[in-house]
């Protein structure tokens, strides 16, 4: 193993977490909205991983969930439907919460294995003095 891997793999999954973090926020910043420009509500995206042999966490992609969100009653609504319901985004602002506490854990999960590595290097080039 070399000795910088800690600091790849801590970056890697450090980046892999601002990526999901900022899903989660588009998620939540479209929660309301009904028209895209291509067309229907907003369907919520998610963050897909895969590993990097010795090199830590990539992301693999962002995928759309093709759950269809509720409909609401409202004939009034601008994008209603001709019986009057509008197609709401498949976004659960809860879920959407949980998931970005989840992420930021992660994410100061890796910052503190970060520094103990850069601890673990600063006093490994201590020995020889």
């Amino acid at each position: 193993m070399r000795l910088f891997n800690a600091f790849e793999i801590s970056g890697s999954a450090l980046s892999a977490q601002r990526v999901r973090m900022d899903t989660i926020a588009t998620n939540l910043a479209n929660a309301e909205s009904t028209r895209t420009p291509e067309g229907g509500p907003y369907q919520r995206k998610m963050v897909t991983f895969r590993e990097v042999l010795d090199e830590g966490v990539a992301v693999a992609g962002i995928v759309t969930d093709p759950t269809p969100g509720p409909r609401l009653y409202e004939p009034a609504h601008p994008d209603a439907d001709a019986q009057g319901y509008v197609q709401l985004p498949n976004v659960q602002v809860a879920t959407e919460m949980v998931d970005m506490i989840s992420a930021t854990r992660a994410y100061e999960a890796n910052v503190s294995a970060l520094t103990a590595a850069k601890r673990m290097a600063l006093k490994a080039l201590e020995i020889g003095q």
